[in-house]
């Protein structure tokens, strides 16, 4: 009897326990993939873009071409709390937000440094939101940003704002940047940043007669001490990309007499910086060496002319870039970043004169080799 009086007590304490009542089934949850922040008229105004992933999941049953919906959510507050509380008022269902992969950023907000703190502390305090997430800028309302989807009406994941590199590295240009990328340049004494920027290109892509507009990273906004000092458009940043050791494959023309002579593919960029001390000062050597194949050839030169065209067509991109970048008091091609990494103490000392070291003449000289590794399926006369 004891035993059967017992085993009563134990099922009746198991009956007053609570079960998972506040657990959401997952078709019952909204999956934010993409967060956008603006600010005007002294208000936060935040998009969330909101995606069912059975629509997105690539199944057996799934039809290539189907239009997907995406759903855009938008709240307004004082902070960006009350933002967020104001779109949940009105969304129906539990938002998730584990799964945002991107976040873009209006010009308004950038412009305001006091904005990207308090942003940045929001949303890195927040349990579900992750670190490696893609950062963005724009010039574009952020609602038309978010309802552009991809070619043969694939879901929103498959464009360039989702992709870590840009589409399948047919073409690297300005790479993406992860949020703590970002973050870790804040927290640096030499914090310049690039932030690439998107856009709305109604130009390239039409599904039948009907003009199909698609996203494109078309500049970088330039940050110094979080500080928003400019914008540089995608052509201004034409010798950025040399930069990048990351970058897979980027084209190139080169020109004999002044017309273009053949087209190549650069890859593996393998930059070095070197700073040079003098009479108090600092100047920087540039090396760059780079794989090459021939992609068109137009006129015909041996292998060491095109690789010689080819050299000097990157130096001249990479200056025009550094000279761009020194207008607007920004350190495009990272040349201060590498003295405080290398020389910390030179660094200080340089620092304690002025602020910002650089000028037209501190980039003394710039090397670049490139290596034609082949010339495609035709030999031709270039070995």
């Amino acid at each position: 009897m004891k035993q059967i009086a017992a085993a009563f007590v134990y099922l009746s304490v198991l009956l007053l326990l609570p079960g998972c009542w506040n657990s959401k089934d997952i078709q019952s949850m909204a999956y934010v993939t993409a967060l956008g922040l603006d600010y005007k008229d002294g208000k936060f105004h935040t998009y969330v873009q909101v995606l069912n992933f059975t629509n997105v999941a690539k199944t057996e049953t799934s039809q290539l071409g189907k239009n997907i919906p995406v759903w855009i959510g938008k709240g307004v507050g004082k902070t960006i709390t009350e933002s967020f509380n104001d779109i949940y008022s009105t969304s129906q269902i539990r938002l998730f937000w584990g799964h945002v992969k991107a976040i873009v950023c209006s010009e308004n907000i950038l412009r305001d440094a006091e904005k990207i703190r308090e942003s940045y502390d929001m949303l890195n305090r927040y349990r579900e939101v992750r670190y490696n997430i893609l950062l963005y800028g724009t010039k574009v309302p952020l609602q038309e940003i978010f309802t552009k989807k991809s070619l043969m009406n694939f879901s929103p994941l498959d464009t360039i704002m989702y992709t870590p590199a840009q589409m399948n590295s047919q073409r690297t240009f300005i790479l993406p940047v992860y949020g703590y990328r970002i973050i870790s340049q804040f927290n640096e004494p030499s914090n310049s940043s690039l932030l690439p920027s998107l856009t709305v290109s109604k130009q390239g892509w039409q599904e039948d007669t009907k003009i199909k507009p698609m996203l494109k990273v078309d500049g970088a906004f330039l940050l110094e001490n979080t500080q928003l000092t400019g914008w540089l458009s995608e052509n201004d940043l034409i010798g950025y990309r040399w930069m990048q050791k990351k970058m897979q494959r980027s084209s190139i023309n080169i020109f004999d007499n002044h017309e273009p002579a053949a087209a190549l593919v650069l890859l593996n960029p393998r930059p070095k910086i070197r700073p040079v001390f003098e009479d108090g000062n600092v100047r920087f050597d540039l090396s760059i060496k780079l794989d090459a194949y021939l992609d068109e050839l137009i006129v015909d030169l041996p292998k060491d002319k095109i690789e010689s065209l080819a050299a000097k067509v990157i130096r001249d991109q990479i200056i025009y870039t550094y000279k761009k970048g020194i207008g607007l008091k920004s350190d495009v091609l990272k040349l201060d970043r590498s003295l405080y990494r290398d020389h910390p103490k030179e660094w200080k000392a340089l620092h304690e004169k002025r602020r910002f070291l650089l000028d037209e003449h501190s980039l003394s000289h710039v090397d670049v080799r490139i290596h034609l590794l082949h010339t495609g399926k035709y030999k031709g006369r270039t070995y």
